[in-house]
């Protein structure tokens, strides 16, 4: 069965990154495998320090470079056109979640996170959204939180998309 998917969408600035990093380790402490996915909307992002061997293969003309230890792999490809985010996702494995940042426009089911300084207008569909973050109060037919109520927003999703999750030992 795959893993359930849910994403933070929002403009610039608006918190995401902050917002996962507090969802993260609380999820995790509660025993559930968190993956992770970052849209990152522009080409030609680095993965891989300048001089280093995996650096190299890929300067070299490596279309798919994969670095490979006791511990961990991690593995990166070059595309001819974006993925998918459903595409992305079937790749996961051992994860209980999937939290993204971005993919406003992939129809996963989204908390969207505000911040006034940036702009109080949501931006995504009511059909995907089901909570929402914010610094300042608002009326939304879903949840709203504050952005820093970590432990409220990770027992909304626990309740929605983990109840039949395995919690580790």
């Amino acid at each position: 069965m795959p893993s359930p998917v849910v994403t933070l969408i929002g403009k610039s600035g608006s918190g995401k990154t902050t917002l996962m990093e507090g969802l993260i380790p609380e999820l995790s402490r509660r025993g559930y495998r968190i993956a992770t996915v970052k849209h990152h909307s522009h080409s030609g992002f680095e993965v891989d320090q300048e001089g280093k061997d995996s650096w190299r293969h890929a300067r070299a003309g490596s279309v798919h470079v994969i670095i490979a230890a006791p511990d961990k792999i991690a593995s990166y490809r070059t595309l001819k056109q974006e993925l998918l985010l459903a595409d992305i996702v079937k790749e996961v494995r051992e994860a209980d979640l999937i939290l993204v940042e971005g993919y406003k426009q992939a129809g996963y089911p989204s908390i969207e996170v505000m911040r006034s300084e940036v702009g109080k207008e949501l931006i995504g569909t009511r059909e995907q959204r089901f909570a929402v973050a914010a610094n300042f109060s608002m009326s939304v037919d879903v949840p709203c939180f504050g952005l820093d109520d970590i432990v409220g927003i990770s027992d909304l999703i626990e309740q929605r998309y983990l109840c039949n999750a395995k919690v580790a030992p």
